[in-house]
């Protein structure tokens, strides 16, 4: 089980279980199953209102999923990363500080999602 807490300055913050590696939850589905706000259009990874930024709560290095090709184009678009972020997270296989929230699948982690 994975702890999520969602934080928003215009909301309380929210924690809540998660069971980790179903590879088919996103964060998006857990945000909305538990009623936190976090925005979204699309649902498919192409709109970017999603976008979050997602940081460990504990001492562990982060392991998410790598971002995915639509990811990758909707946050390079959205000046979030740049082609140089995208090269360096690949190389050092290090997972991204921001995400669409409909497209990260939720690892067994503590994790922070600012939205």
């Amino acid at each position: 089980m994975a702890l999520v807490t969602f934080s928003n300055p215009n909301h309380k913050d929210k924690t809540v279980y998660a069971v980790a590696g179903s590879h088919t939850d996103t964060l998006l589905k857990l945000a909305k199953e538990n009623q936190v706000p976090v925005n979204f259009d699309c649902q498919d990874g192409e709109c970017g209102h999603c976008v979050v930024r997602v940081s460990s709560i504990d001492d562990k290095d982060r392991m998410g999923y790598h971002l995915t090709d639509k990811e990758k184009t909707v946050l390079l678009e959205l000046g979030k990363l740049t082609s140089d972020d995208i090269d360096r997270l690949a190389l050092d296989d290090m997972p991204s500080e921001w995400r669409l929230a409909c497209q990260m699948i939720v690892r067994d982690e503590d994790i922070l999602v600012e939205y």
